[in-house]
């Protein structure tokens, strides 16, 4: 087998190993996407009200 042969085989190899993290990372990718979005909202949500908490009322 020619060395040209046995790069070519490498890389293909490689190639698949890579396709197959991608696989298994890009739900999970998604998913932690989702999370931080979640997390956000309540975040939001959560800073907005403390703030309110703060703000005097009739003048107090």
């Amino acid at each position: 087998m020619s060395e040209q042969e046995q790069v070519r085989k490498v890389i293909r190899r490689a190639t698949d190993e890579v396709e197959q993290v991608e696989a298994v990372v890009r739900p999970v990718d998604e998913g932690f996407d989702a999370f931080l979005d979640e997390i956000d909202e309540v975040l939001s949500g959560t800073s907005a009200d403390y703030v309110r908490s703060f703000v005097q009322k009739g003048g107090q």
